[in-house]
């Protein structure tokens, strides 16, 4: 049978969609930096009511990844957890509208000098990233000093992917579909500084059962095999939000040494003890609502 054609992202199935996204740029131009934050955590709170299967979600990996805590303390990091969600969605608009001078007050940056002596090689540079609940505005504010390329997921709604996309090539060097290898490779070898996370469940041959937060996750092992492939080194990277209206911190780590080793799962082991050291800067920013504790075979889903 022939394909059914996508409906037109004009289409009144997406008209809600549309109007997000307008509502997200009328924020961005006419709302500052603290009211933003401030009617993104009232919206937070309300969406902890409203979606519970997504606040069970982040309880159980609150729960997995900081079993040390009293309980009143991982409730209180739920609740400050979806406030940043909320505060996170609202930014979007920030990181895709904001005018340069409106976000410029707002960063403080450290370690940028790490990209630019790697790139000094020729060899581009694997920006080791992590998905915080602000994880586009800090895109925008590293981009605007240093010049990169992205690795990104495909969209489920055809008018977000469409949006995303256009952005994410406006805004960086180019933008890399995940599962485009070849693509992330090229980019490297045009000696590109190219962000690429791990830190969410995967399944598959290059996939391995590694301790994050001392629990069982399957991880993606494929950044091994980049570093090998290009010859370009791993640099850790993120940014989080700063308490009040401070704005946000950049923080680019130095190069990992001796990477990669012989052992990918090992290799990988070590890139989430990276990631938990970055959470822990930040712990209410992480995204605590995806299941990064499914996909284990052999082992019950703790959702």
């Amino acid at each position: 049978m022939p394909r059914r054609p996508r409906s037109s992202i004009y289409s009144p199935r997406y008209w809600p969609t549309w109007l997000g996204l307008g509502l997200l740029w009328l924020n961005a131009r006419l709302n500052t930096y603290g009211g933003t934050l401030a009617l993104g955590a009232a919206a937070g709170r309300l969406a902890m009511r409203l979606m519970p299967r997504r606040r069970r979600i982040a309880e159980v990996n609150i729960a997995l990844c900081f079993p040390e805590r009293p309980a009143a303390d991982r409730e209180a990091l739920v609740r400050a957890h979806f406030e940043a969600l909320g505060a996170g969605l609202l930014l979007l608009g920030f990181s895709w509208w904001a005018r340069d001078e409106k976000l410029s007050t707002l960063v403080e940056c450290e370690g940028l000098e790490h990209i630019e002596r790697a790139l000094e090689a020729g060899r581009g540079a694997i920006l080791l990233g992590m998905h915080f609940v602000d994880l586009d505005i800090f895109g925008r504010l590293l981009g605007q000093r240093v010049r990169f390329a992205v690795v990104y997921r495909r969209h489920g709604n055809p008018v977000m992917e469409h949006f995303l996309r256009r952005q994410r090539e406006r805004h960086f060097l180019a933008a890399i579909p995940r599962g485009d290898i070849r693509g992330l490779l090229r980019a490297l070898k045009a000696n590109m500084p190219v962000w690429y996370a791990t830190d969410q469940a995967t399944r598959g041959r290059h996939s391995a059962l590694v301790p994050f937060f001392g629990v069982p996750a399957s991880t993606n092992t494929g950044t091994t095999r980049l570093a090998k492939a290009s010859g370009a080194p791993v640099i850790p990277c993120f940014g989080y939000r700063l308490p009040g209206k401070r704005g946000w911190r950049v923080v680019v780590n130095p190069p990992l040494q001796a990477f990669p080793g012989d052992d990918p799962v090992a290799d990988t082991a070590r890139i989430n003890r990276e990631i938990e050291a970055a959470v822990r800067a930040a712990p209410a920013q992480y995204l605590w609502i995806h299941r990064r504790f499914k996909k284990r075979d052999g082992m019950e889903s703790p959702y």
